[in-house]
């Protein structure tokens, strides 16, 4: 089940995309998709929903963040080998938690602003897991049944602000910094997270190609090992990690996202982003 917000910033109407990819409204059957709506049960009550009765939409609208409420915002660190070699640091031998402002989430084409005083900034695709049910001291084993779904995520990043201190949330969490969806893709469409191919460019030019496969750390892995530190709760946000290729990386001279640019972005199954980079007026 592919579900999703659509149309005005803070006025989005809930939907689901239908098995012949049309857009159709749930706006009849609920006002919302909130946090509460990512149980397992709440999920099963919407997937009994026959998308055939619900108002198809016929238009292109635009799209919000795939859920309301999210919680925390907590990515992985260097969790390809690829992009731990082109950032010329070693291989962790556990994940690297870090965490992404709340206010940084935005919908997926909604544009990206750069901040003052930026000079670096830098692009990221990422399997983002979305949590369903609380999860604390969970085993690997059990980590997926916590899950409530995945989507795209793009983990924009000023390399200026996080490389200056080492402090990496400084140069992750400003405004626009999080794009998610389209869609959330509940786990009974993604047999296997680590199975999913990914693709990033930039103005038309190939930048990021990858495969979960790649992670150093596994979706359940890094589930369980979160959960050992903080407590998750349904709507908390996971960014796994993104493979080779971004600006930063590239040799000899790195490459950096200027106004104007326009950066789109997919994983296998979950959607496509698309974002035009914006000056700070």
């Amino acid at each position: 089940m592919k579900l999703c917000r659509f149309g005005p910033l803070d006025q989005e109407t809930p939907g689901l995309i239908d098995d012949t990819g049309m857009l159709r409204s749930l706006k009849g059957i609920l006002p919302d998709i909130t946090v509460g709506h990512l149980s397992p049960e709440q999920l099963d009550a919407l997937r009994a929903i026959n998308p055939n009765t619900l108002p198809v939409v016929s238009e292109a609208p635009r799209y919000g963040i795939p859920f309301s409420g999210a919680g925390k915002y907590i990515c992985i660190g260097l969790n390809y080998r690829d992009h731990a070699e082109e950032a010329g640091l070693p291989l962790p031998s556990e994940p690297i938690v870090f965490m992404k402002a709340i206010s940084a989430l935005t919908g997926p084409s909604d544009g990206i602003l750069v901040p003052q005083h930026a000079t670096k900034l830098d692009w990221e695709v990422e399997l983002a897991v979305i949590i369903g049910t609380k999860a604390s001291y969970v085993s690997p084993e059990k980590a997926l049944e916590h899950v409530a779904g995945y989507c795209v995520a793009n983990d924009i990043s000023e390399r200026s602000f996080q490389m200056q201190t080492s402090q990496w949330d400084k140069g992750k969490g400003c405004d626009t910094f999080g794009p998610l969806g389209p869609w959330l893709v509940t786990t009974d469409e993604i047999a296997d997270p680590q199975a999913l191919s990914m693709r990033l460019d930039v103005n038309g030019h190939r930048r990021q190609t990858g495969h979960t496969s790649n992670m150093i750390f596994d979706v359940r892995s890094i589930i369980s090992h979160v959960s050992n530190y903080m407590t998750l709760m349904p709507g908390d946000i996971i960014a796994t990690g993104t493979p080779a290729g971004v600006g930063m990386g590239i040799k000899p001279h790195p490459v950096y996202l200027e106004p104007g640019d326009v950066v789109e972005l997919e994983i296998e199954g979950l959607g496509i982003q698309r974002q035009t980079v914006k000056a700070n007026s």
